[in-house]
């Protein structure tokens, strides 16, 4: 945080002012100049002047009120993050105002100057992370123009070339397809990125405001229910930095298949223990392997990722008290590996894009997923010189089936 925090209070009770200006004095060990700003249309022409670093916006703003000056500023490109100040604890309230851009809100009259610092701290470190993303977003831009000169010198090259006007046109169309691909992904990445990282991002901001509030043994149960939000969103967070980075790794080469040798049952036993944690309630996995012997020649890391990927997969896109049936099989030197779930299927008409990057079917728009954990694994597959099909019907569940030959030598 800096060491001189700016902020603006827009506020049309001049005593409302006042009380979080004394709020913000007794502030310990921090630095805050507040102005303060009565009305919306001044507030509006002060917040696009960019100089402050926090926004503190009453929900009622006489003819207006403060989800449409956050609503309009944020269209207008305002960075610097926005707290609602509401009358009472409303959780549509809350709902409404991180869906237009607010980074937290806080309940008039009953926060102290703990709350405010936590509030602010917290808004300024949600505004930093959505700025990394979008400083990732200008460094794809950068992509994009570098694959734009690329393209213009493969133009030049085939000018100076005696090829036929219609072998030159195909490469022009080639290269012109990569760049609609690149834009594409592109825009796909920045979209996914901003909501998937928003959400748990307003989950952890939404429960750590409220955890502190209580304090006796008798709130213990709802402290450990918010202490257990905060728990899922970072896993989710750790889970879409690791399919970006998984992604990023693949496209650059930096992925390797290194086999090793070892015991197959033992090893995915493990794995299957270490996913009972991430089951929903009265899920299991029923693991089965067939096969004179269990010793395998194979890349143990990217076998890992690959079955978690599938194993998690059946578990989230299935009920709760569903049973994940997970095979292996051993015949020669050839490892057939299979995932079965009784989930909600894979709909015909998307299932010839279910390898896309991004790609999500559309009975999954409630279920938290960047569409990136199946490019990944077929990915992997290949690199290990594998097959990989599935099978699937709407309503009755998916199966996926892995096939790994010649493992002995690999």
């Amino acid at each position: 945080m800096p060491d001189n925090i700016k902020v603006l209070l827009v506020d049309d009770d001049e005593d409302d002012y006042i009380i979080t200006r004394d709020i913000m004095d007794d502030i310990p060990g921090r630095n805050f100049s507040l102005d303060w700003s009565s009305s919306f249309g001044e507030a509006l022409e002060l917040i696009r002047q960019d100089k402050y670093d926090v926004y503190l916006v009453d929900y009622y703003l006489g003819a207006h009120d403060g989800l449409e000056l956050i609503t309009k500023a944020v269209e207008e490109g305002a960075k610097a993050p926005f707290i609602l100040l509401t009358g009472q604890s409303d959780r549509q309230t809350d709902e409404r105002a991180m869906k237009v851009g607010a980074m937290d809100y806080l309940v008039k009259g009953t926060f102290n100057p703990f709350d405010l610092e936590r509030s602010i701290r917290y808004s300024l470190e949600h505004a930093k992370s959505l700025g990394e993303i979008h400083k990732l977003n200008s460094q794809l831009e950068q992509r994009v123009e570098e694959r734009t000169q690329e393209l213009a010198e493969a133009i030049t090259k085939l000018e100076q070339t005696n090829r036929s006007l219609e072998e030159a046109q195909q490469e022009i169309q080639k290269a012109l397809q990569k760049e609609r691909e690149l834009n594409e992904l592109k825009s796909r990445f920045v979209t996914i990125a901003s909501h998937e990282f928003r959400t748990p991002l307003s989950t952890v901001l939404s429960s750590a405001s409220l955890v502190s509030k209580y304090k006796t043994e008798q709130d213990d149960e709802k402290r450990q229910k918010h202490v257990d939000r905060i728990k899922s969103a970072v896993s989710n967070l750790t889970t879409i930095l690791n399919d970006f980075l998984s992604i990023s790794r693949i496209e650059e080469g930096r992925i390797y298949n290194v086999p090793s040798t070892f015991s197959l049952k033992p090893f995915v036993r493990e794995i299957v223990e270490e996913m009972r944690g991430y089951l929903k309630k009265g899920q299991k996995i029923d693991y089965r392997h067939t096969g004179d012997h269990d010793t395998v020649t194979i890349d143990k890391q990217l076998l890992k990722n690959i079955l978690l990927n599938l194993l998690s997969n059946g578990s989230k896109y299935s009920t709760e008290g569903k049973t994940v049936i997970f095979t292996t099989a051993l015949e020669q030197d050839t490892l057939t590996i299979t995932v079965q779930d009784q989930g909600i299927g894979i709909p015909k008409v998307d299932q010839a894009h279910l390898f896309t990057p991004f790609f999500r079917a559309q009975n999954v728009t409630n279920i938290q997923g960047t569409g990136l954990g199946l490019n990944i694994v077929k990915r992997y597959v290949e690199i290990m010189n594998g097959s990989m099909e599935y099978d699937s019907e709407l309503d009755k569940g998916t199966t996926f089936t892995i096939t790994f030959p010649n493992i002995a030598d690999a």
